[in-house]
């Protein structure tokens, strides 16, 4: 497909959206799952700044956004204790 029809089918795709209604549930059950996984993201990316100095490091990865996305600060300490206990 070339591009002008890709961008075509994506314009017509956001005014039938516009025009429709997204619906409501499904939306906004998205953008707090993908607000939680950004929160995780940043609990991590603090930890590894701050943990830098006693040697702490946690790998930003799938795995460990989602755990400390959707458990907060508990999920964020539990990777860290596993970091320094198991690992």
């Amino acid at each position: 497909m070339s591009p002008t029809v890709v961008i075509s089918i994506m314009i017509i795709l956001i005014i039938l959206l516009l025009i429709i209604g997204a619906p409501v549930k499904p939306t906004r059950f998205i953008a707090h799952g993908t607000v939680k996984l950004g929160i995780g993201l940043l609990f991590l990316f603090f930890l590894n700044v701050f943990g830098g100095a006693i040697g702490l490091h946690i790998p930003i990865n799938l795995f460990t956004i989602i755990v400390s996305g959707f458990l907060g600060v508990l999920g964020v300490s539990s990777l860290a204790a596993i970091q320094i206990f198991l690992l």
